[in-house]
């Protein structure tokens, strides 16, 4: 998954999350300085917002970004051990689909059977948070409670902390979770600080965006996975498909790999023959660079810039091979419908 993706997510669906299941965490951790606050705004006349309210959420929220970061790293080089198959990424990718669905569901109460889709900590740990979240007047306690929310993951945590797993990297992994928790951060923070301004209304209107969202990460999710199976039925691929069938025939040896996916889409090369076909890449950051073909078992990292030769087996007329990047986002095909060339 590309870090602005896992930034964005948490910026929208995975801050709403996160408050939906730590909210009320942090706001019995800040109990105390709401009291003085409020205490001074009344005899005083002086904002409730001040500095006082901002510092535990700030340490709070570091506390956090640092054990999710460490999570990251820890999941990635526990995949790298592991070594995913490409059908076994793309079976996490269905699977966190299917979690993400069944608690998008939830949330907008459409059937109690996905009240299942709930993961919850041991009831001993969740004691132990909210005895220690009564004690909020110190400097350590935030970063605490920061730290125990590693414990207390939302959906969509979990499903990144799944996709951090498929990443076989402990700083692919770390980067992961760093971009994803710095994403819930802002909009954490700020209903947060705003949190005696927080009507019910607003809430319930937060639930059903969050649960929109998590139902278009399910299809994202679902896409990549039927990408990475090489299912010539996902989302993505129908519309390459049809997007290729405008441009005409596009043959060749080559292929360009950019930041954004594979050129041509759809390349169409000789059947009946051996086939070398050159992977091109310039300076190329991108997942891209991880080629997948599951059909024909061949699985390759690109270097950032250079060129790599694969030689494909002859292949029957009108064999159709897809394939993809390592996190089934740009699906592409190669199309052995040409005849045989001359020697």
């Amino acid at each position: 998954m590309e870090l602005w993706i896992a930034f964005l997510t948490g910026l929208t669906t995975g801050g709403l999350g996160c408050l939906a299941v730590q909210s009320g965490l942090l706001a019995t951790t800040l109990a105390h300085q709401l009291e003085q606050e409020m205490a001074l705004r009344k005899n005083n006349k002086r904002s409730v917002f001040r500095p006082a309210i901002a510092r535990p959420i700030l340490l709070f929220l570091t506390a956090k970004l640092v054990v999710y970061t460490l999570l990251g790293a820890a999941l990635g080089a526990l995949g790298a051990v592991l070594q995913l198959t490409p059908w076994m990424s793309a079976l996490l990718y269905l699977a966190i689909g299917i979690f993400l669905l069944g608690n998008g569901l939830r949330m907008l109460n459409v059937h109690p059977i996905f009240r299942y889709f709930v993961l919850e900590p041991p009831s001993f740990i969740t004691r132990y948070i909210r005895r220690r979240s009564k004690q909020a007047d110190d400097f350590f306690t935030p970063l605490f409670m920061g730290t125990l929310t590693v414990f207390l993951p939302c959906g969509v945590t979990q499903a990144m902390m799944a996709a951090a797993l498929g990443t076989g990297s402990a700083l692919n992994g770390a980067a992961l979770m760093f971009a994803f928790t710095l994403g819930t951060s802002p909009l954490f923070f700020a209903v947060s600080y705003f949190t005696t301004r927080l009507g019910a209304a607003v809430e319930k209107h937060f639930n059903q965006f969050v649960a929109v969202v998590m139902i278009l990460l399910a299809l994202f999710n679902f896409d990549s996975g039927l990408n990475l199976l090489g299912s010539p039925f996902s989302f993505s691929r129908l519309y390459n498909q049809t997007a290729a069938s405008f441009a005409g025939v596009s043959s060749g040896s080559q292929i360009i790999v950019s930041e954004n996916g594979y050129a041509p889409v759809a390349l169409h090369l000789p059947a009946g023959q051996p086939v070398t076909l050159e992977w091109v890449t310039d300076n190329t950051q991108s997942c891209a660079r991880s080629v997948v073909v599951s059909q024909l078992n061949y699985r390759q990292i690109l270097p950032a810039t250079g060129r790599v030769k694969w030689e494909i087996a002859p292949q029957k007329m009108g064999t159709v091979v897809n394939y993809t990047c390592s996190m089934g986002m740009y699906p592409s095909q190669l199309i052995f419908d040409l005849p045989p060339t001359e020697n």
